[in-house]
């Protein structure tokens, strides 16, 4: 089974760099425009769940605001701890000006 897509957001909400929380379907997302692509990743840090909307940006990297673990926002792999597992990513269409994304189906 493959993911659902939801309309997360317009293109025209998002500026280059900055983090853009959306709540889709119920799950806190993060979006981010980079170099004109849309990223989209969990907005929960996978160390004691953290805003990463809240944090800083740089490069491509996110850094959760609580103990400063880092993620690349393209892969989800943790760059520095204290987290050890990736955070998720989500596949991003754009169609128009509008950005889905889409979501895992649910487990039965």
């Amino acid at each position: 089974m493959s993911e659902e897509f939801y309309k997360a957001a317009e293109l025209r909400d998002l500026r280059e760099g900055k983090l853009y929380p959306v709540e889709v379907d119920g799950e806190p997302v993060c979006l981010v425009k980079l170099e004109g692509i849309v990223y989209a990743f969990t907005d929960n840090c996978t160390h004691i769940s953290g805003p990463l909307n809240q944090g800083d940006f740089d490069g491509c990297a996110v850094t959760c605001p609580w103990h400063g673990a880092r993620f690349d926002v393209r892969s989800g792999k943790v760059l520095r701890g204290p987290a050890r597992q990736d955070i998720y990513t989500y596949p991003v269409k754009v169609e128009g000006e509008d950005i889905y994304i889409g979501l895992p189906p649910e487990e039965e």
